[in-house]
C-alpha cells in the first residue's frame, strides 16, 4: 500500500508541477508535509537544501530521498518513476504537437499567460522556506522569536549575489559554513 501511495503522490507532482523544480516545491509540499505526513516542515527544509545540492531536478531528489526514507530502495524507485512518468509521457506529446502548430499565435498566449502563475508558485515556495527558517516550524511570525542569525546569513546571501555576483554555488557553500561555524562556537 505504501508503494502506491508513495507512487501516486509524486505522479501527482510530476503531473502538475510545471515551470520547475522551484514550482513544484509547494506540490510537494502539500504532499509529503501535509497530506501524508512523512517529513515535518523542518525535514522539509532540509529535504529542499539537500535536493538543491545534489545533482537533478529538485523533485526527482525529493521522490528518491522521500522514497528511500518511507520504504527503502523500491520505495524510492516507485517515487522516482511516478515522478517522471508523467513528464515522459507529456514532453513526447508535446513535442510532437509544437512542432506542428508552433507558428499558431494562440499557442504563445496561453504560454504566456502561464508564467505569472509559476513566477507566483515560485514565490509561495521562497515565502515558506523563509518563515520555516526565520521563525520554525510552527509558521507563527512573531519578532520576539525570530532566529536573527537565518536573518543575517539571507542578508548576507543577497549582498554578496546581488553587488559581488558571486556563483550562488558558493554563497550556499560559505552559508553552511558560517551556520556551522556560528553553531560549534555557540553552542
Amino acid at each position: 500500500m505504501v508503494y502506491l501511495e508513495l507512487f501516486w503522490s509524486f505522479l501527482q507532482i510530476g503531473l502538475f508541477s510545471f515551470g520547475g523544480g522551484y514550482a513544484a516545491m509547494p506540490l510537494i509540499q502539500g504532499q509529503v508535509v501535509t497530506e501524508h505526513g512523512w517529513l515535518s516542515m523542518a525535514e522539509f527544509t532540509d529535504l529542499i537544501t539537500i535536493s538543491q545540492m545534489t545533482p537533478g531536478p529538485i523533485a526527482v531528489n525529493s521522490a528518491t530521498f522521500v522514497g528511500i526514507k518511507i520504504a527503502g530502495l523500491p520505495g524510492a524507485l516507485v517515487a522516482t518513476a511516478g515522478c517522471i512518468l508523467p513528464s515522459c509521457i507529456i514532453v513526447m506529446l508535446i513535442a510532437r504537437l509544437y512542432l506542428k502548430y508552433r507558428r499558431m499565435e494562440m499557442l504563445q498566449g496561453i504560454l504566456n499567460s502561464l508564467r505569472p502563475a509559476v513566477v507566483a508558485m515560485i514565490a509561495s515556495a521562497g515565502v515558506s522556506i523563509l518563515i520555516t527558517a526565520f521563525w520554525g516550524n510552527e509558521g507563527k511570525i512573531v519578532l520576539a522569536e525570530t532566529n536573527w542569525l537565518m536573518v543575517g546569513i539571507f542578508a548576507a546571501g543577497i549582498l554578496l549575489l546581488q553587488k559581488c555576483r558571486m556563483n550562488p554555488i558558493w554563497v550556499m557553500v560559505l552559508a553552511g559554513v558560517a551556520n556551522t561555524a556560528i553553531s560549534l562556537i555557540g553552542g
